[in-house]
């Protein structure tokens, strides 16, 4: 977490300078591919790295209009009645239940870390009569907070590996236990998550996850933070090691959250965090947030002044990308992340790492023709305190589709700054998105799966839940459209409960309407339709469909989601 970082940085700012030169390690020899097979899919788009730590504020900190093109995943933010006065702050901020219908409305889920009900960091742990009463009254308000949807876990603590106090708190496993349970006998529905500790450590992740299956305390979701320099370089065997550790102890498989990631001296270099998106994206991330190094409220320092700076254009490409995941491998330091979008037809591809004249090689380009327009755009690397008004188109041009496959040069890279290219057929290509697929929206309470019937091959169904703000299951949509006006939204469904199933629908903090779904005769089958029209205004919008929700008495019988289609 954050002071004792900041605390180490100021006092070796003299040195920063020259640590931020060679750190990460980039290659500065040129002649690298990076390699995209359009055909391989990794996994729906999520926006896996779209997170932060603290990363807004109540207030016009960030302002929505700059959040919505992030298409933010998760959030990790303080708890309600967070005292926590990190980087310098004079007062809290960034209370979870205060900036929850905001981050709602950007379709970020979010975390809440317990012990920054605190206000010093490390922790200065009092008793635990003191930490018990705390976590009671946190928990309370959360469960009074009714029209809350988005919290989707309890952090326990963060980095007991050295900011537990095991002299006057005991071990942390048995602290762990004891917090665990008590949570458990106020609030049996919200997931919790841990042990997050401040590396990965297999000695350490043996021991807690032992104490945790033989006192049935194990978090529904597993949490540790990579924030030492290249450390992206060690996702795949942390990944790896864990899931043996879980393995061997007979522990079902957890969701994984790196609730933060990348150090100082990385965090504003772009083409850092492509390398972050492209291993979270490969190795099965569930979440994964920007450390806290800046003032809170900056999307951890993807603005300054509330307008964009260069590393914002990095995580703007990368919300834009929409589809499957598919197969990147990287060529030396040249790594990438890209989609495809099947039914819109382009792909999106992240880059950076390298300098010099390099390659990109996309395989499988087939279905988008003969020939294909290629657009190359680059991010500025200048870091914390400079805005960049807007990416620097490099080139575009034309490029002949031969055996599926298209290289293109990318001359002169910067190796810290991002780049994009975006491919799409040379004539036909879409003005703007009309489609969207449920497995890229927010799903809550619900699940992804694939189908070879679905469009872009996945849907969501289990959208099962009612009853209240933790248990109710639904999918939100957040959609761009050119203009104010009426639009024709066609729902593709699947219903095979024999009769007709009903979701709640509404829009931007409107009222509730309903929508019939007629029985289809099979799960996981998608060629059926409904229509319903939406009043939707030019820009950003958020479409809810659900079985459950606040303000809403629950549909009926069971539906599954393909996508929705504005036109």
């Amino acid at each position: 977490m954050r002071t004792r970082r900041i605390v180490a940085s100021v006092a070796t700012v003299s040195v920063l300078a020259v640590l931020v030169t060679v750190l990460p390690r980039m290659a500065e020899a040129a002649g690298n591919t990076l390699t995209v097979n359009v055909g391989t899919v990794v996994r729906p788009v999520t926006h896996v790295a779209s997170g932060g730590l603290y990363a807004i504020n109540t207030g016009n900190n960030p302002p929505l209009s700059q959040i919505y093109p992030l298409r933010l995943n998760h959030l990790t933010q303080p708890p309600p009645g967070g005292q926590q006065l990190g980087n310098g702050a004079t007062q809290p901020c960034c209370d979870g239940l205060q900036v929850a219908g905001k981050a709602t409305s950007g379709g970020a889920q979010q975390f809440f870390r317990m012990p920054d009900i605190y206000p010093n960091f490390p922790y200065r742990w009092v008793s635990w009569a003191d930490w018990e009463s705390k976590v009671r009254t946190m928990v309370q308000a959360r469960l009074n907070a009714t029209g809350a949807t988005n919290v989707d876990g309890w952090e326990l603590w963060n980095e007991p590996d050295w900011t537990w106090n095991t002299a006057a708190a005991g071990a942390f496993t048995a602290g762990w236990t004891r917090t665990h349970r008590l949570i458990r006998s106020l609030d049996t529905v919200t997931p919790i998550v841990g042990p997050s500790h401040s590396v990965y450590n297999h000695n350490w992740m043996v021991e807690f996850l032992t104490n945790a299956k033989n006192t049935n305390t194990v978090p529904d979701m597993i949490v540790w933070h990579e924030l030492e320099n290249d450390r992206y370089l060690d996702v795949a065997a942390h990944v790896a090691d864990y899931r043996a550790i879980e393995q061997s102890l007979g522990i079902s498989p957890r969701p994984i959250s790196i609730n933060e990631y990348a150090s100082p001296s990385q965090v504003d270099i772009p083409s850092v965090a492509v390398h972050y998106m492209a291993v979270f994206e490969r190795h099965g991330i569930r979440s994964a947030e920007r450390a806290y190094w800046y003032e809170a409220g900056t999307l951890n320092g993807l603005l300054h002044n509330n307008q964009p700076t260069a590393s914002y254009w990095a995580y703007k490409w990368y919300g834009d990308q929409s589809g499957n995941i598919v197969q990147t491998i990287p060529g030396s330091w040249l790594e990438g992340v890209a989609s495809y979008d099947s039914t819109r037809r382009f792909v999106n591809v992240v880059l950076g790492g390298d300098s010099g004249n390099n390659t990109v090689r996309v395989n499988g380009l087939g279905a988008l023709g003969s020939s294909v327009r290629v657009t190359l755009s680059r991010t500025n690397t200048t870091g914390r305190h400079t805005n960049q008004s807007a990416p620097v188109q490099v080139s575009s041009a034309t490029y002949t589709v031969s055996g599926g496959s298209i290289s293109v040069p990318v001359n002169n890279m910067d190796a810290w700054a991002a780049y994009q290219l975006l491919i799409t057929p040379a004539s036909g290509a879409a003005t703007w998105q009309q489609r969207y697929e449920a497995e890229n929206a927010t799903v809550v309470n619900a699940n992804r799966f694939a189908s070879s019937s679905a469009s872009n091959g996945h849907f969501v169904g289990q959208i099962d839940g009612t009853g209240d703000m933790r248990s109710n299951a639904f999918v939100d949509f957040l959609v761009n459209v050119p203009q104010t006006r009426a639009y024709t939204m066609n729902i593709g469904y699947a219903n095979a409960t024999g009769a007709n199933a009903t979701h709640g629908l509404a829009y931007n903090g409107g009222g509730w309407s309903t929508v019939t779904y007629p029985n289809t005769g099979t799960w996981g089958a998608f060629g059926a339709s409904v229509n319903v029209s939406v009043n939707l205004n030019a820009g950003w919008n958020m479409i809810r469909l659900a079985k459950g929700a606040p303000g809403y008495a629950g549909g009926t019988g069971y539906a599954e989601l393909d996508a929705i289609t504005l036109s």
